[in-house]
């Protein structure tokens, strides 16, 4: 495969990134296909179903919750409605257990494949998706313990944010040009939401291909990411922005029936299907892109992974010896 020299990815830039992604995609698309087909779209169905799904229920929790407060207390209607008022918020937050269940199992899943099959298509050896599904399910263990870390830091991130907010509402407020200070840290809020969330992809990576995951591959990630920052975050930045993009015109069209262009009841069918590709892309493209960027900022660090060394790793996956630190060159000649 005609890719670019580790050494060399240092210098690609925003636009450099997407064609080496979309270079990777369209060179085997064979098996990205397969797994796009058995990871990726289970996963964008249950996301985008998991919208309409919602919908009907919260719809049929606030009909119930209308005629509650319409109906006398103490009589057998206004008990019959409290009960199933009750059953429907079971079912509600049952059916928000079990999604977030599933789609966290089929991302870690889908992480797993595509970074696997990314890093094999580097090293020059031929992957086969059968290699990829029996290598997948031994690596998203590691993955689901990064994940939970994420989770936590950003739990304490945002813990820290609503005691920011509770210390400027008592003691500024909007008073005292405090509506400029809130915009403030409304923006620094933002800016530290996106910075965990590159770490976050970043250390995803980390986790699969070498001997870190957890805290520790969060902050390898920290330190990879610096000097390719800037860039790191405008490539999120996109892909979130059109991720979010399609989720609302999904809402906003399908779910709720807004009228786009004039689009009628079947065309919200097509227009459903449409967003249930892209999202597929989407993700498809993330997954591609933050592998690509791990190769990049390994590069940028002189880090180089050993091409051998990683190749023998991938193919003893099975056993799984993750990358050790002595495979990544520290320095290279240009």
């Amino acid at each position: 495969m005609d890719t670019i020299e580790q050494e060399n990815m240092q210098f690609l830039g925003f636009l450099g990134i997407y064609k080496e992604s979309y270079k990777l995609i369209f060179s085997w698309r064979k098996i990205f296909t397969q797994i796009t087909f058995t990871l990726i779209l289970p996963l964008s169905f249950i996301f985008l179903i998991h919208i309409q799904v919602s919908d009907l229920l919260f719809g049929k929790i606030t009909h119930d919750a209308k005629d509650l407060t319409e109906t006398l207390p103490g009589t057998p209607q206004h008990q019959k409605l409290l009960d199933t008022f009750s059953s429907d918020w079971a079912t509600f937050f049952l059916f928000k257990l079990l999604y977030f269940i599933s789609l966290l199992i089929f991302s870690l899943l889908s992480t797993s494949a595509i970074v696997y099959t990314v890093a094999s298509f580097y090293t020059g050896k031929e992957v086969t998706f059968k290699k990829v599904l029996s290598v997948v399910p031994k690596v998203w263990k590691r993955l689901m313990v990064t994940f939970l870390c994420t989770v936590v830091a950003f739990f304490v991130y945002n813990v820290m944010a609503v005691l920011v907010l509770g210390i400027w509402a008592l003691t500024i407020g909007v008073r005292n040009g405090g509506g400029a200070i809130l915009s403030v840290l409304a923006i620094l809020y933002l800016v530290g939401s996106v910075y965990l969330t590159v770490v976050w992809l970043l250390a995803s990576v980390v986790t699969v291909l070498e001997d870190s995951y957890g805290y520790e591959a969060m902050m390898k990630s920290k330190e990879l990411i610096k000097g390719k920052m800037g860039l790191s975050v405008m490539i999120v930045l996109k892909l979130n922005f059109l991720f979010f993009l399609t989720q609302f015109l999904f809402s906003m069209v399908v779910v709720n029936g807004w009228k786009v262009f004039g689009l009628g009841s079947v065309d919200r069918t097509v227009f459903g299907i449409v967003c249930f590709l892209l999202l597929s892309h989407l993700f498809l493209l993330m997954l591609v892109i933050q592998t690509v960027m791990y190769f990049v900022c390994k590069s940028y660090h002189r880090e180089i992974v050993d091409k051998s060394a990683l190749s023998y790793h991938l193919e003893v996956y099975e056993c799984y010896e993750p990358l050790k630190a002595k495979d990544v060159q520290l320095d290279y000649h240009v």
